[in-house]
Formats: C-alpha cells, sequence, structure tokens
C-alpha cells in the first residue's frame, strides 16, 4: 500500500482557485475573507458573468475527476445562484461576500473524493502512525 495517498492534481487546483475566488484577501480589522468573485463582482454585469465562468472552471475539474452529474448539478445550482444574486443592484454585492459558492463546490469535491478513497486515506495514516511510534522507541 503506498503510504502516500494524495488529493487528486484537480482537487488541489480546484481548492487554490476557490481561495483565489473566495478568500485569497484578509479585510483589516473585522475577521473575515473576500476574493476576487467579491471584488469583481462589484462591476455590474460583466464581473457577475466573468465569476460565473471562473466558478464554471471548479465544476469542469470536478468533472475531469469522474465525480456523479447529480453533484456536478448540484455545483452548478451554486455557481448559477452566485450569479443570480449578483443581478440584485446592493444587496446582491453584499451577498456576494457572503454566499462562496466556489468554497461550498470544493467542499462538495472534498467530500465526494474523500468518501472514494476513505479506505486507503485510513491505511496510509495508519501506517504512518505505525512509524512515528517505531521511531519513538528506537
Amino acid at each position: 500500500m503506498d503510504s502516500n495517498v494524495k488529493a487528486p492534481e484537480e482537487l488541489l487546483k480546484a481548492q487554490k482557485w476557490a481561495n483565489m475566488l473566495d478568500t485569497a484577501i484578509k479585510l483589516p480589522v473585522i475577521p473575515f475573507r473576500i476574493g476576487l468573485d467579491s471584488i469583481i463582482g462589484l462591476i455590474p454585469g460583466a464581473g457577475d458573468a466573468a465569476m460565473l465562468i471562473a466558478g464554471f472552471r471548479i465544476i469542469s475539474l470536478g468533472k475531469k475527476m469522474g465525480m456523479p452529474s447529480g453533484l456536478l448539478k448540484t455545483m452548478v445550482r451554486n455557481s448559477v445562484m452566485d450569479f443570480a444574486l449578483g443581478f440584485i443592484p446592493f444587496v446582491g454585492d453584499i451577498a456576494d461576500f457572503f454566499y462562496k459558492s466556489n468554497s461550498k463546490n470544493v467542499q462538495i469535491m472534498e467530500k465526494w473524493w474523500i468518501n472514494n478513497n476513505k479506505a486507503a486515506v485510513d491505511r496510509a495514516t495508519q501506517e504512518k502512525l505505525s512509524a512515528w511510534q517505531e521511531q519513538l522507541t528506537d
């Protein structure tokens, strides 16, 4: 058994992408993070459309991983909801700060991947724990 079980490249890319879009920038004074989605989404219409396309990159990575169509549909629904909220003047801009569809979609990807690889992850973790315990007793 390979004790170096790693998340697939697509999932790692999706995590980085979601971080950039949803939480890359820490706001001063208040404990809140925003990303490009919140900033670019302030541009009426075009900003929201650009962020919808950016969000679909995460969905395409999920499809490339082989995620089931039901989960992909949920991810599309999350992105479209974010897009639709952006069209409501002012309220949509505020919603962009709180509704993090890209992060939600990556969480769906992570849960799906871990559910499908739990046995391998558990085995690898146990092997590393055993090796660590052996080092302590030497």
